[in-house]
């Protein structure tokens, strides 16, 4: 038998879809099961997007510029311009969603070795993006009684070696929600500066903020920075385009972008038509966002209110994204998850969760903890709730 790589046989695997054979099998055996796990929204993509994409009437559908048309590229600029975030055409790569955007950062930036710095938990991918390049991950770990908040940054200073290339976080957070501020994004910048080392920014959930007092600040507005700041997009989760896989890598590093480049010409192009259906979403109209924010909002209070009247359970508060860390009581949230899948259901039908031991890089931590996406509608959150409760009955006795 051929050997594999040992870095494909250590690749880790997804916590959001390590459960889904399961799930899958309960599914045959008729039992509806309801999807926390996944970051999927239920919402509707704007229709000009669908349109497009329904309506069009090309008759090949050739390749695209790989950078992304400049149309497109122009039309982001004026996005980000609605968000106080100066950029132009040229400091944007458009990729196959954000998590290609995030391979070709650390392709970029970093050789066979060298080291990232990341709070965790985190998004459970950029563990698989890290190894994928050879890349270390060192975690920093931020605690749930202090609701994930930024660890000290004399703490993350420590962890800075000769290897580290860059600090990592997602703002808001997928999967906590904490949403940084202003003041820590540029702590971390003037970290990343003195020590001459990037500042990743994942910004895809930048929409989704809980409250009119707290607002997002990009790392690309911070202007000291311009050279050490790498912004992570997509329009996945703010237009409910998962399956279209449009991210973008930003930048106004230029030797950053050209070699970003390199990698992108070996990819040929992002696809053509999710494109076009993303170009619509950006130019649809401005109410579709102000609505989707609104509804998430609802979810969450709706789902964290629940949540709180279940003995035993703990959830954070998110600020942002639709994502909540749940603090549950057993021994192993991997364990009871896979359970509910194969030996529970309330009248039928049965949740699946993503344990967020997956989402933490250190041993033995988030082993009662799983991640919930409020990405249901309010009535589908409030019933899975109560068969969370019924099972956390069931799995005591």
């Amino acid at each position: 038998m051929p050997i594999l790589s040992n870095k494909g046989r250590n690749l880790p695997e997804s916590p959001i879809r390590k459960l889904s054979a399961f799930a899958t099998k309960a599914k045959t055996e008729g039992v509806h099961v309801f999807h926390l796990n996944i970051g999927q929204p239920d919402i509707d993509s704007p229709k000009d997007s669908i349109d497009v994409v329904r309506n069009n009437n090309l008759k090949l559908l050739p390749y695209e510029s790989s950078e992304g048309s400049l149309s497109f590229r122009k039309l982001l600029c004026t996005y980000y311009k609605r968000n106080k975030i100066e950029v132009l055409p040229e400091d944007i790569i458009v990729t196959t969603g954000a998590s290609e955007a995030l391979a070709f950062t650390l392709n970029c930036i970093c050789d066979a070795g060298d080291e990232i710095i990341i709070p965790e938990p985190f998004y459970a991918n950029y563990n698989g993006f890290a190894a994928a390049s050879s890349v270390k991950v060192i975690p920093i770990v931020s605690l749930f009684d202090e609701q994930f908040c930024l660890p000290s940054i004399s703490t993350i200073e420590k962890k800075i070696t000769t290897r580290t290339k860059a600090i990592l976080i997602c703002n808001p957070s997928n999967p906590t929600g904490y949403l940084y501020s202003q003041e820590e994004i540029k702590l971390l910048g003037d970290l990343a500066l003195k020590h001459n080392i990037f500042l990743i920014v994942d910004e895809v959930y930048r929409e989704f903020i809980h409250s009119e007092v707290d607002k997002h600040f990009s790392v690309l507005q911070y202007e000291k920075l311009k050279d050490h700041a790498i912004m992570i997009d997509s329009v996945s989760k703010r237009y409910s385009l998962c399956g279209a896989r449009v991210g973008f890598m930003v930048s106004k590093n230029k030797n950053l972008i050209s070699t970003a480049l390199k990698f992108a010409h070996l990819r040929l192009s992002p696809a053509t038509l999710a494109l076009m259906a993303s170009e619509a979403a950006i130019n649809s109209d401005p109410e579709y966002l102000i609505h989707v924010k609104n509804e998430y909002s609802k979810r969450k209070k709706t789902l964290i209110q629940a949540l709180e009247k279940i003995d035993g359970v703990r959830v954070s508060n998110p600020k942002g994204a639709f994502y909540c860390i749940v603090e549950l009581p057993v021994e192993d949230a991997e364990e009871f998850s896979k359970w509910m899948l194969t030996d529970f259901t309330y009248q039928n039908e049965t949740v699946m969760f993503a344990p967020a031991a997956g989402f933490y890089s250190t041993p033995g931590y988030g082993k009662k903890q799983i991640r919930m996406g409020f990405v249901l509608n309010q009535k589908d959150l409030l019933r899975c709730a109560k068969i969370l409760e019924k099972a956390l009955k069931a799995y005591s006795n």
